[in-house]
């Protein structure tokens, strides 16, 4: 099943996000290889796809796993946690209607 992950960053992450990008990132291109990742990206700040220093608010990944408990695991996971850049990460069933 689909899960979405919803994170929310703390206020100025940036620093912290780049830090922990590239293990942040490694671990999405494994679920691509794997054939289960939907969607992954950043919120931006502001209403530009290259917010600069404005940053981020947070992240979105819908991506396929056994059970809610296997993704929440999954999300538990991220150095984006581990490196202080999420203040919050919901994880739920996510439903693909369209397209």
């Amino acid at each position: 099943m689909w899960y979405a992950i919803i994170s929310e960053d703390i206020e100025n992450s940036l620093a912290k996000r780049l830090e922990a990008r590239p293990a942040h990132l490694q671990r999405l291109q494994d679920l691509k290889d794997d054939g289960r990742l939907f969607a992954a990206g950043p919120h931006p700040a502001i209403d530009s796809m290259e917010p600069g220093e404005a940053g981020f608010t947070g992240s979105l990944v819908i991506a396929e796993f056994s059970s809610l408990t296997d993704a929440q695991q999954w999300a538990d996971a991220d150095p984006y946690i581990a490196a202080g850049v999420y203040q919050q990460v919901t994880v739920k069933p996510f439903k693909k209607v369209l397209p």
